[in-house]
């Protein structure tokens, strides 16, 4: 099977591409450094001849108004040039939730492209993931002043980048979802206290400070980043994971 790996080059989809490879598909991926720009269209026909998947796990260069122009104009371009290459199946990487949070403009925009993939010509499946852990250092330092870190007590339930790479393989290597496929990691925590877990792992002195009006996920109520009861749970636990990042 050839497979497209679009953003191929980044912390999902380079290892998207290995684990393609090394179950013996083709997995070619594409991104700026390749000669692929998803704005302009610039290369995409080529990358596509022949392909049988795309995998978009491509992402907006700012999480600002500006991502939503971003992903409206990179999936109108990836639809067009999918379906003059013949390409049998759509796959895009969101997050879980994304569509109850209109109050921020990334979850708008990744909303809009999920939209934008479901009207578009061609069979598709859509996994959405929870937050990686592998962004908590730099969720951690938005809301940092000093000796301490505010952190609302928003639900979260993240999952290791490794699981969202299996869970991804395993879709874009299927039969067409038609609809969502929602992967999480088996624990939930108030965003308060895995900030405490992840400085108490890190042997970091800063403070952590429940504030409900700190940061990006302030704007997030109840348990919408939460997967809920259908959604498939990954192995790897967090206090593990940090235990052995650090």
């Amino acid at each position: 099977m050839k497979l497209i790996v679009i953003g191929g080059t980044g912390r999902i989809g380079s290892q998207v591409v290995q684990k393609l490879t090394a179950a013996g598909h083709e997995a070619v991926p594409a991104a700026p450094s390749t000669g692929v720009d998803l704005i302009t269209g610039k290369g995409l026909d080529q990358v596509l001849e022949g392909a049988d998947v795309v995998v978009n796990v491509a992402n907006s260069p700012t999480f600002d108004e500006a991502s939503v122009d971003f992903f409206r104009t990179s999936m109108n371009n990836l639809l067009a040039a999918g379906d003059r290459a013949g390409v049998g199946h759509q796959v895009v990487l969101s997050i879980v939730g994304v569509d109850q949070v209109p109050q921020l403009d990334y979850y708008l925009a990744k909303t809009l492209q999920e939209d934008l993939l479901r009207q578009g010509p061609t069979p598709y499946s859509i996994v959405r993931a929870t937050q990686f852990f592998e962004f908590m250092d730099a969720v951690l330092s938005w809301t940092s002043d000093g000796d301490t870190v505010r952190l609302p007590a928003t639900p979260l339930q993240p999952i290791a980048a490794a699981d969202i790479v299996d869970a991804v393989v395993e879709v874009s290597t299927g039969t067409p979802l038609q609809g969502i496929w929602n992967v999480a990691g088996p624990d939930i925590f108030p965003f308060d206290e895995l900030g405490r877990i992840t400085l108490a792992a890190q042997h970091d002195s800063r403070k952590v400070i429940t504030d409900d009006t700190a940061g990006m996920f302030a704007a997030v109520t109840g348990d919408v980043l939460i997967a809920g009861p259908d959604a498939h749970l990954a192995p790897t636990h967090y206090q593990d994971w940090i235990q052995q990042a650090h």
